[in-house]
């Protein structure tokens, strides 16, 4: 059957613009306010026509007989008749031109009756340009906010705005900036570099925020500052300090004193300081906490392990008792007295707990830092325990540690060379943009994660501690003299001065803590009381231990490890290790990151980054946190991971742990 084709629909007529004389223009009588008088505000319509002209041209019909005059107004109305109030007043004579767009079609009459507006919008660069040609005519911010019906503190942001090279403005008009980076822009105080940098926009090479926002940061000190928390606005202002707000209140404000900041703070912290200086102990007020003295060691990092059941109580309680005096800050003015002593309370509280983790360490020395939502950080140091060492120096390549473990091997086989076993291709480090400082954070906390994700698959654990054993007894490769009736050495992971991240390894120290309580509560041997355990409860005790001993860290990017990271790899893929179920990136990891791996990180979430570029680091470090919280991700390289391999599925192992698993069994 044969389909006659629509007929396509006839195109709108073209828009004609045209202008015309005053004289010529009549208000058309379908105009739905045709007979109404002029309003009040056409006074200052007329006041803003005659500064800077008509911007939006008028929407006429053509006149119909000799009644009507040449052009008959659909649209605009009102500003007719601010025209006509000029011509009246002897400011306009009856030939000014005036700009209109002429329509012909009876459904477009209509349609300009009906709607308020059927012409383009008025560009926000023309609304930009207008105010400063009527800021330049002599008109005030109010008069001009009266004409415009606009708030007077837009007008004053708009002028700002209009102080901008002409570049920055055409930008503007093509799309090449918006106005989030104008306001930026207009921020700057060299009129030079404003031009340059709109010029560059305009010609197409892009607008990086973040630099600018880096430089109008640089040398400043906001209300942002941690300090300020404990000093308040009112207290900062009676003594003497000034405060420069943001024009388009869209950034902090800026304390124009800091050394008064820093004079309030450093008084309101040593009155603080003065309640937890006792026994003894020293009590500092600085900046950062760092240990004046390298034979001290910050305290409160075991979280539990190695206490008996009453001391395991006793931190339990304390800490409690520490996270209540924190949660009790929410909300709280702590620049107020009954702020500043809840402030006190909440330190005492942590110390208390800090001293609790280690009661075989005394707290000599008590360090209190700046912090933003409690005031006062605090970090107590103290001796280090009996045989525990420093760890500054370099951890030793593949070639020392296999001579080194070549010493430790039983004299028997001291002439033996040692057996070269394959290794497994290891994961790439991902080195781009990381120096050393972060390559050992990064390490760290991957070491952390797979401490967790082998702590939960005691099979996998299994497999890794056999494979040890068939190292250490068979290849002898990598050996060390244990302690115990195995000769295998193995040391719980720490890093000195970092507390252990609570979701990873914190929660398997917990568990270990628990363990230890179980065991004094049985009155038995460790031998008698581990046979006595049942299957599982043993293997998930293995898992544990053995989660523990890994150590991956590496100091510098030039002392990559591959051998470890190779065992890890797979250690990861048995365990099916996917951090992002436990953990996500926090502040503290976060932080160590520069600017361009934060955005890389959006990227790699899928995340929106648009505007973030632009924010101050440690803004930028919090969205990233939160948008990583909300996705339940974490980098690839925190969970072994090579590049390339996909992430683990949802039972959380992949085909290689699959295979890897078939494999053990």
């Amino acid at each position: 059957m044969n389909q006659i084709p629509p007929t396509p629909a006839a195109a709108p007529p073209e828009r004609v613009r045209r202008t015309f004389r005053l004289d010529e223009l009549g208000i058309a009588p379908e105009n739905l306010r045709a007979a109404e008088p002029p309003d009040e505000g056409v006074a200052g319509l007329a006041e803003t026509i005659a500064a800077a002209g008509v911007l939006q041209p008028l929407t006429v019909r053509p006149g119909r007989g000799r009644k009507e005059m040449a052009a008959m107004v659909l649209d605009g109305r009102r500003r007719l008749l601010a025209l006509r109030r000029l011509r009246s007043e002897g400011r306009l004579a009856g030939d000014y031109p005036v700009d209109a767009y002429v329509e012909t079609d009876p459904a477009r009459h209509a349609a300009a009756v009906l709607l308020t507006n059927t012409a383009l919008p008025v560009h926000v660069a023309d609304v930009i340009t207008t105010i400063g040609r009527m800021l330049r005519a002599k008109l005030t911010p109010r008069q001009v906010s009266a004409a415009l019906g606009y708030a007077e503190v837009e007008v004053r942001r708009l002028a700002a705005l209009a102080a901008l090279p002409d570049a920055a403005l055409e930008a503007l008009r093509h799309g090449r900036l918006n106005t989030r980076q104008l306001r930026l822009l207009a921020r700057l105080t060299d009129r030079k570099q404003q031009a340059e940098i709109a010029q560059a926009a305009l010609d197409g090479f892009g607008f990086q925020e973040w630099r600018v926002a880096e430089q109008l940061d640089r040398g400043r000190v906001s209300e942002r500052d941690p300090r300020f928390a404990l000093v308040g606005a009112a207290a900062y202002a009676e003594a003497g300090g000034r405060t420069e707000t943001d024009l388009f209140g869209e950034r902090p404000a800026v304390l124009q004193d800091p050394a008064i900041l820093q004079a309030v703070w450093a008084d309101r912290a040593v009155g603080i300081a003065e309640t937890l200086a006792a026994d003894g102990r020293v009590v500092q007020v600085c900046g950062e906490a760092v240990a004046p003295d390298p034979a001290l060691q910050p305290l409160g990092h075991p979280w539990g392990m190695g206490l008996d059941a009453a001391g395991l109580e006793a931190w339990r309680a304390s800490t409690a008792a520490a996270q209540r005096a924190r949660d009790g800050l929410e909300g709280v003015d702590l620049a107020a007295a009954e702020g500043r002593a809840a402030v006190s309370a909440f330190l005492a509280a942590r110390l208390a707990a800090d001293q609790a983790a280690e009661p075989g360490r005394r707290a000599t020395l008590v360090q209190l830092t700046p912090d933003e939502r409690t005031g006062l950080a605090l970090t107590a140091w103290g001796p280090a325990a009996e045989g525990q060492d420093d760890e500054g120096g370099e951890p030793p390549g593949e070639a020392d540690s296999a001579a080194a473990a070549g010493d430790a091997c039983d004299p028997r086989f001291a002439a033996a060379a040692p057996t070269g076993a394959p290794i497994a291709a290891a994961p790439d480090a991902q080195l781009a943009g990381v120096g050393h400082a972060l390559h050992a954070v990064r390490t760290d906390v991957a070491t952390r994660a797979l401490v967790r994700g082998l702590a939960d698959d005691p099979e996998a654990a299994l497999v890794a501690l056999a494979a040890r054993l068939f190292c250490v007894v068979v290849l002898r490769s990598g050996c060390s003299r244990g302690g115990g009736a195995l000769a295998i050495d193995a040391v719980p992971y720490s890093r000195l001065g970092t507390a252990p991240i609570e979701a990873l390894d914190g929660d398997v120290r917990r568990r270990l803590a628990d363990r230890r309580a179980a065991w004094e509560m049985s009155g038995l041997s460790p031998i008698a009381w581990v046979a006595r355990l049942d299957a599982d409860s043993r293997l998930a005790l293995l898992a544990e231990l053995v989660g523990l001993s890994l150590d991956l860290r590496e100091e510098r990017t030039s002392a990559l490890r591959r051998q470890a990271r190779a065992e890890a790899a797979e250690i990861a893929a048995l365990c099916g290790l996917d951090v992002g179920r436990r953990w996500t990136p926090d502040v503290g990891f976060l932080s160590a990151h520069p600017k361009g791996l934060l955005l890389a990180m959006l990227d790699d979430m899928g995340a929106p980054a648009a505007g973030l570029a632009a924010l101050r680091k440690p803004e930028l470090v919090e969205a990233v946190a939160r948008a990583a919280a909300e996705r339940c991700w974490a980098p690839a390289f925190l969970s072994w991971k090579r590049l390339g391999e996909p992430a683990a599925g949802p039972e959380g192992e992949d085909a290689a742990a699959a295979a890897l698993s078939q494999a053990a069994r």
